[in-house]
């Protein structure tokens, strides 16, 4: 029973001034029980009633039908609901059990949305400073598919631009085929960090390097050959790391893929005028917008990332007829993002208004920023390996005979990784701790996976019996806000989405790992009574919605750790 819904219609059968949409999103929970399980805030209504918010509340108190609520009163300038925890409870349970999908919601229709995300560089490593973006991108991902969307995922390479003809540079300078064929990211990252370090020295260099992607875009043989080779290479690493991550892809056209379609986006800028040449450039005057000018073209012909960039957004709106189109990228790039819309709304492409920069703040280690042009970088690889070894310490710690340790280590760990991060609010920057991350107590994935474990053990010992789903009531106070919280699951699913926003689901399962372990600790479940097998519906939801939760999340729920 959607009762937040319910309590929606109720006042907005007597609050004519508010659709019922905004009453949904105005409800709230008070942090107080006692308070009540949801409450209205009336005082939205003040201005236009011009009344004073408490009685405008007492009078939607008096008007209402509350039939189905166990009291509804006014508190101040708020109406506020309590449920019948009895029927609440039971209706709960068996919503829950009786489906497979609990939670979910067809609100997307079926419409596309492509998320461009992850997009390494090739060539280069992929490195913590890539981590957001992926599992970011890979959990909006679920969530769309929760709420009803069918989400495409695009890893949009970096395997195009200035950056290939200083690596191409660097290795006619410096370079060896021996060298690169022995280890090949990190050779061609260190004849990149060297060409940085002496071009502060010998400016030229950097002339060089875009003389050589001149080279590249003109089809050399030398140069395409030395970019294929840079970018197989490459790619062998990041399908070992997506495959550690089990993190797939609808996609991976990178930047290269866009070569043949930039005319096209530049004819149609000349067509409508819209390109104006600024220092020998082409660009597009976006001062009417309160924005720099959009590069397109540079004085020697050479493309920029806002012209594939425009070719990209106009294919994959032809391809895949997108209602949502994400990029899940850092938020130094809001403004190249804001220039990309407007210059698409200026080429008559109106669904632009549908393209959406998701944003995500930055992670430090040991404080310090994260950069490949310094070579200061923490390989993600070697993060999920050590993680791993930290998890499966703790395994031996606590429970050394568990079958298949290495494949519940390697869970635990990359999970500890992907949780911690998604458990942050995107736009937040964060240090990073390795050591804290994999504890199995406190705010991380391993906890609420320990959590999922404790309750299938508790099944396990139970027989795993088939459940009465007609016998579901539970005569125990401290029950009540572990399935208040079961029950919370779809609204937390449909804000996660209206939100963009991970760390949503993350901070329900924590809270809900938590309140279910303090029922655990304080009831008896496995008594042979008439109300062991609601207790173990409970159990059941509870390791159903943490399940989800996690998966989500993109982390995966071993059922023993």
């Amino acid at each position: 029973m959607d009762y937040k819904n319910q309590i929606a219609e109720t006042i907005a059968a007597v609050v004519p001034e508010l659709d019922k949409a905004t009453i949904l999103s105005k409800i709230e929970v008070p942090k107080d029980t006692k308070m009540g399980d949801y409450a209205f805030p009336a005082f939205l209504l003040a201005k236009e009633r011009r009344m004073a918010p408490q009685q405008i509340a007492s009078n939607i108190v008096s008007e209402i039908a509350t039939d189905g609520f166990k009291e509804v009163k006014a508190v101040g300038p708020y109406v506020n609901f309590f449920l019948d925890q009895a029927n609440f409870g039971v209706e709960t349970l068996a919503e829950v059990l009786r489906q497979d999908d609990y939670g979910h919601n067809t609100d997307g229709e079926a419409g596309h949305v492509t998320i461009d995300m992850s997009s390494p560089n090739i060539a280069k490593p992929m490195s913590m400073g890539h981590l957001r973006s992926t599992v970011i991108g890979n959990s909006l991902a679920e969530i769309a598919k929760a709420n009803g969307y069918q989400p495409i995922k695009i890893n949009h390479l970096g395997d195009w631009g200035t950056q290939f003809g200083k690596l191409m540079s660097a290795y006619k300078r410096w370079g060896s085929e021996e060298e690169v064929k022995a280890d090949p990211i990190n050779t061609l990252v260190k004849y990149y960090v060297r060409f940085h370090k002496e071009a502060e020295t010998q400016p030229e260099l950097n002339d060089e390097g875009r003389a050589w992607f001149k080279k590249l875009e003109d089809g050399d043989e030398e140069a395409h050959g030395l970019w294929s080779w840079f970018r197989e290479e490459s790619l062998k690493e990041f399908m070992e790391l997506y495959n550690d991550l089990d993190i797939d892809f609808d996609s991976f056209n990178g930047e290269a893929f866009y070569n043949d379609k930039m005319d096209d986006v530049i004819d149609t800028l000349k067509e409508k005028q819209l390109l104006v040449e600024s220092q020998g450039a082409q660009v597009v005057d976006l001062e009417d917008e309160g924005l720099n000018v959009a590069m397109i073209q540079r004085t020697d012909g050479a493309t920029l990332y806002m012209t594939r960039d425009l070719a990209a957004a106009i294919f994959r709106k032809n391809n895949y007829n997108f209602v949502k189109s994400l990029y899940v990228v850092g938020g130094e790039q809001r403004e190249h993002f804001k220039q990309l819309k407007a210059v698409l709304n200026k080429m008559g492409y109106e669904w632009s208004n549908d393209i959406e920069h998701i944003p995500f703040g930055m992670i430090t280690v040991d404080g310090k920023k994260l950069s490949t042009r310094s070579g200061r970088i923490v390989l993600l690889k070697d993060v999920l390996a050590d993680s791993v070894k930290l998890a499966t310490a703790q395994i031996d710690e606590k429970n050394p005979d568990l079958p298949n340790k290495a494949e519940v280590a390697h869970e635990v760990g990359t999970g500890a990784v992907v949780f911690h991060d998604l458990m942050n609010e995107r736009l937040g920057d964060f240090d990073f701790k390795l050591e804290e991350v994999v504890r199995f107590e406190g705010d991380t994935g391993p906890y609420v996976q320990y959590t999922n474990a404790r309750a299938q053990s508790i099944l396990r010992k139970a027989g795993k019996p088939e459940l009465d789903l007609t016998n579901l009531s539970i005569d125990d106070e401290q029950v009540w806000e572990t399935e208040k919280l079961v029950a919370n699951f779809s609204d937390t699913v449909r804000r996660a989405w209206r939100d963009r926003e991970p760390s949503v689901i993350a901070k329900y399962a924590l809270n809900l790992a938590r309140t279910f372990n303090k029922y655990y600790a304080n009831s008896k479940i496995l008594i042979e009574d008439d109300q062991l097998n609601a207790r173990l519906a409970l159990v059941t939801a509870v390791s159903n919605v943490l399940t989800e939760s996690l998966r989500l999340l993109g982390v995966k729920a071993p059922q023993e750790m």
